[in-house]
């Protein structure tokens, strides 16, 4: 049976910290997981980016303030070829080869490209066990059809139920892999 979440919320609810969890919980079992995270990029404590990292290793810069060319975000410009040397990669091998597929986020920045939106497409319609952040108010037809796809697994993150969710999603997850 496949499992496919869907999470949410506002920023700074956690939704990678939840993801991180997720991932860690899940590897510490054996699981086979393959995906993509978003972290900031900070100095001086101030935000100048964001980087994109895949599970497996290896790392880019997704968006930063100083970029010149791209796709503009407010103040962020974004690195497609960053975005589909690290993220699309990580999901296309994920389709072939992991138990588990992550994304964080299907959002504004990662909608810049083509190549992300097909990779996202192919998982949605694959029958691969998936856990995605999706972007709060995006009204994008992609971040719709994630939601959609999740059902009743769409959550909403929220200081209040954060810390619990990562573990009762793992227990889900696993169930599902080892056929409980």
């Amino acid at each position: 049976m496949r499992i496919f979440y869907a999470l949410t919320g506002p920023p700074g609810c956690g939704k990678t910290t939840a993801i991180l969890r997720i991932v860690n919980e899940l590897k510490k079992r054996g699981v086979r997981v393959e995906g993509m995270y978003t972290q900031e990029l900070r100095e001086g404590g101030r935000r100048i980016g964001f980087i994109i990292k895949r599970i497996t290793g290896g790392e880019g810069t997704l968006a930063h303030v100083r970029f010149r060319e791209g796709p503009r975000l407010g103040r962020y410009v974004v690195n497609l070829r960053d975005l589909e040397a690290i993220g699309v990669s990580a999901l296309m091998d994920g389709l072939k080869e992991a138990e588990v597929i992550v994304v964080d986020e299907v959002g504004p920045m990662e909608l810049f490209s083509q190549r992300f939106r097909e990779a996202v497409e192919q998982l949605i319609s694959s029958d691969k066990n998936a856990i995605i952040t999706v972007h709060y108010r995006s009204r994008d037809p992609l971040v719709i059809k994630v939601k959609k796809t999740a059902g009743k697994n769409l959550i909403i993150l929220n200081r209040e139920n954060r810390d619990q969710i990562p573990a009762i999603i793992v227990k889900n997850v696993v169930e599902a892999i080892r056929g409980r």
